[in-house]
């Protein structure tokens, strides 16, 4: 092979780069991804028939196209799959015409992926690898001698076992959906990997083939595998994929099959979607994604068992009746009859409803879920009012067993969305709020999952509150109706918890559920954030706080409705969001709200604090502590200090502060949290400007994150401080280790003078910057008015709070408490402050400038 002269490589390389050019702006004009994959394939062909042209190998080899390449399909940047086939071993001097051919490749702009093999080690290696066997299964030939090709397409066939192969791809397929779920693929799928994605189409068309029934939808439509709609329906989802990994290819300008945060919103544009006031074009986009996706999952569901039918058609099948309509074959549900759901359309409902009785049985039999599948045009504004169908839904919610199971089912083949229509509008609807990481529709259903976790005793040793309330809770239905419920009304505009008592009060009614059942559904519905924002937001350890809450509730059934509502609520919307933090502070708002119920609603603060100091020194005396020692801290002590501290946390502070009432150094105490996730950490010092923020900032430069604050000054000057935090991720050192680090640097931090050195910010998550928020904030008056509640809502990032109580400190306000709630990567926190001018809306509009400069930072 002669060496091409450098302008030749230059125009190569410029006619490839043209043509790729030219194609993708054709497909911007024209959105026709089948034809673009085709040309670009075509393209390609032409520039490596030129090539080998060039190589002298015509005769010695034979050039293969395989793989997706070999298929026809070539995106933008994925790789060129090519087999360079030989009739025998090479010699050396073939062997560096052949090296010198791929470095050629390279040159020209080409990114292959290339093997080099013979017939009879391609036999060998496909023998023993399903991957090698399936990337050889879709093979062309680009250029040189055909005969090679021709004996090892012929040879592979002849080799080729369908019953092993089929069985391979179906595990293979369930490996890669095991492998590509989880939160960071529900953020940003695969559009090639993902469940419902490409692959899987790929899939159920390689088993097509080895099987000998064809290699595209048009034929299996022959062969009675696919129905003329569902072949129009899998094309459709097929376009929708290729055309979203198309824009993605040339928006990255590299290969990229990832749905990632950096290319969402451009896609969504690219598209020709607009931000709405409900909805940005990223979520819309992924809402194309999401839906086209389910829709091969669904088919995936149905195709895949009829073509195993058509392999495994001599296996016995076992049979068993089990009503008029339905019966049980190899462990599925059947149709006794193909027309069952035409002639009685409630057979939909009893379909899912028979499946929850029987829990021995797998799933639907391949005819049945076909004739189930086509049958959803039957569910209609006539189908939702019949009374029977009504009766049938929500007997579904009131039986012991298999309730997520239908539901997802329901879900997965269009059922659900059909019934309830408001439902079928989030179905695929991501949320870009930060925290949530699946759709809206899969959060829903992960929320009724965990309310019956609750109720079985499988989890009662992961939740023993949980589960002892549930089943101590008459008609539950009425939780899982909530549940169902609480988000429905996402992405419509407005406050979905509004616009979902609605809907929730509407179903409840047409259903025939008992009036106080359906008020609580939709109170529930109303009122599904309240609870976690108090517990998170406000100080639940003052008795006027939990009596403002117990008031909300009204009765102990609807408080332990909510506090279920709320735990399986927060559970569900992402694994980093729960806690063990967070579940003490609903546990502990649950039961102080019960107790406020429970004995009328009526609040006295003398017999509170009495309690809380009687508690206090039992701990005390537990302890060893002698009686009447924590006389001379106390008496520096007010209200506000015994009504803002659990009585756990009075005790600690007595047991080490006793001795140091007048302490001339800063005195810093730390403990494991009682949840054992976190540390509390104790601050006693002299009282000063800034020290709340140098505490803050001590805390961010060393990456602890902090939960929560009480910020209390003694009556003698001395500021007794208590944080609660949570350790850097990833951290593996002793929590001893930790406690000490923490009480001797930051004891050492607070003697200094000086400056007030701030954390650097670092850099802000991926998912933030592409999904910015815009800051907020919030300065009212608080329920006493003896106070100022701040609130802030921003992304969060390194030395946020740090920055924030700088500002506070600059403006000579003093934090009284903070609450501090990350959600993902939102922050959400409220500080309790008071401070000169903050009756003056000048002064509090210039504190509001300077908080948002400093969160814009």
């Amino acid at each position: 092979m002669s060496l091409p002269t450098a302008e030749a490589l230059a125009q190569w390389r410029q006619d490839l780069v043209g043509k790729r050019q030219a194609l993708a702006e054709q497909y911007r004009q024209q959105h026709n991804p089948q034809e673009y994959l085709k040309r670009h394939s075509q393209a390609v062909d032409a520039m490596l028939q030129t090539l080998w042209a060039q190589s002298g190998l015509d005769g010695a080899a034979s050039l293969i196209a395989v793989g997706g390449y070999g298929r026809g399909q070539l995106f933008p940047y994925s790789d060129i799959d090519l087999l360079v086939l030989l009739s025998r071993a090479p010699s050396s001097e073939l062997g560096e015409r052949i090296g010198a051919f791929i470095s050629l490749l390279w040159d020209v702009g080409l990114e292959i992926g290339h093997s080099v093999r013979t017939v009879d080690e391609c036999l060998s290696e496909a023998s023993g690898d399903i991957t090698i066997e399936t990337n050889l299964l879709e093979n062309r030939l680009i250029a040189g001698d055909a005969a090679p090709w021709r004996r090892l397409s012929a040879l592979l066939e002849r080799q080729r076992d369908p019953l092993a192969f089929f069985e391979g791809k179906t595990l293979e397929q369930q490996q890669r959906h095991t492998r590509h779920f989880g939160v960071g693929n529900n953020l940003e799928p695969n559009l090639k990997e993902s469940p419902g994605g490409l692959r899987d189409l790929h899939t159920i068309l390689w088993i097509s083939k080895a099987i000998g029934l064809g290699d595209n939808w048009d034929a299996l439509v022959r062969r009675g595998i696919l129905t003329l709609a569902e072949a129009r329906l899998i094309k459709h989802s097929e376009r929708q994929l290729l055309s979203l990994r198309i824009e993605l290819h040339l928006l990255a300008r590299r290969r990229e099959d990832r749905l990632i945060f950096d290319l969402q919103q451009q896609l969504g544009r690219a598209l020709g979607l607009q931000d709405t006031p409900a909805k940005r074009a990223s979520e819309q986009a992924m809402q194309l994604y999401y839906r086209a996706a389910k829709t091969v999952n669904q088919l995936n569901g149905i195709l895949l068992p009829n073509l195993r039918g058509r392999i495994y058609s001599q296996v016995p099948r076992v049979t068993q009746n089990l009503n008029e309509r339905f019966y049980s074959v190899n462990g599925m549900l059947g149709i006794r009859q193909p027309d069952v759901f035409e002639k009685h359309p409630s057979a939909i409902l009893e379909a899912f409803l028979t499946l929850q009785r029987h829990p021995e049985l797998s799933g639907f039999a391949p005819r049945m879920l076909r004739a189930l599948w086509h049958a959803r045009s039957h569910i209609n504004e006539r189908f939702r009012a019949n009374p029977r169908n009504r009766e049938l839904f929500l007997q579904m919610f009131r039986e012991p067993n298999g309730l997520t199971r239908g539901l997802r089912r329901m879900n997965l083949y269009g059922v659900l969305g059909r019934y309830l229509p408001n439902f079928g509008h989030i179905v695929g609807q991501m949320q870009h709020d930060l925290f949530h990481v699946y759709t809206v529709d899969e959060h829903i259903l992960m929320v009724v999952r965990n309310l019956r976790r609750f109720a079985s005793s499988a989890f009662t040793h992961e939740y023993p509150l949980m589960s002892r309330l549930i089943n101590d809770f008459e008609r539950p239905e009425t939780l899982y109706l909530a549940g169902l419920f609480h988000d429905i009304a996402k992405g419509r505009g407005g406050d979905h918890s509004v616009l979902g008592m609605v809907d929730a009060l509407e179903f409840c009614r047409q259903h025939g559920l008992p009036p106080q059942d359906g008020e609580l559904v939709a109170w529930l519905v109303g009122q599904h954030l309240t609870m976690s924002s108090v517990a998170q937001k406000q100080d639940i350890y003052d008795p006027e706080t939990v009596s403002r809450f117990a008031e909300l509730v009204g009765t102990p059934r609807r408080l332990t409705a909510l506090y279920l509502l709320t735990v399986a609520d927060i559970r569900g919307t992402s694994p980093k969001v729960w806690n063990a933090w967070k579940a003490k502070l609903l546990e502990d708002l649950y039961h102080a709200a019960m107790r406020q119920l429970v004995r009328g609603g009526q609040l006295d603060v003398a017999s509170e604090l009495e309690e809380r100091k009687h508690q206090a020194q039992t701990l005390l005396r537990l302890h060893a502590v002698p009686n009447g020692v924590e006389a001379a801290l106390w008496q520096q002590l007010d209200t506000v200090y015994f009504l803002r501290h659990e009585a756990k946390e009075i005790a600690w502070h007595a047991r080490l502060l006793n001795r140091f009432v007048h302490a001339e150094q800063p005195l810093v105490r730390a403990r494991l949290s009682d949840d054992h996730e976190g540390i509390q950490v104790l601050i006693y010092t002299r009282d000063r400007p800034e020290l709340f923020a140098r505490a803050c900032a001590f805390f961010g430069r060393t990456h602890y994150s902090i939960a929560d604050a009480k910020v209390y000054t003694t009556r003698h000057g001395y500021a007794l401080d208590t944080f609660h935090v949570f350790v850097p991720e990833h951290h593996d050192g002793d929590y001893r280790d930790m406690i000490n680090f923490i009480e001797f640097e930051l004891a050492e931090c607070l003697r200094q003078e000086g400056e007030l050195s701030l954390p650097a910010q670092g850099r802000i998550s991926r998912h933030l910057k592409h999904f910015p928020i815009t800051p907020q904030i919030l300065i009212r008056p608080d329920d006493k008015a003896s106070f100022y509640v701040l609130s802030i809502v921003a992304g969060d990032r390194p030395g946020l709070l740090a920055r924030i109580a700088k500002v506070l400190s600059d403006y000579r306000m003093n934090v009284q408490s903070a609450k501090i709630m990350t959600l993902g990567s939102r922050a959400e926190d409220s500080f309790l402050i008071s401070g000169p001018g903050l009756g003056d809306d000048k002064t509090v509009l210039a504190l509001e400038s300077a908080l948002l400069a400093a969160l814009r930072l």
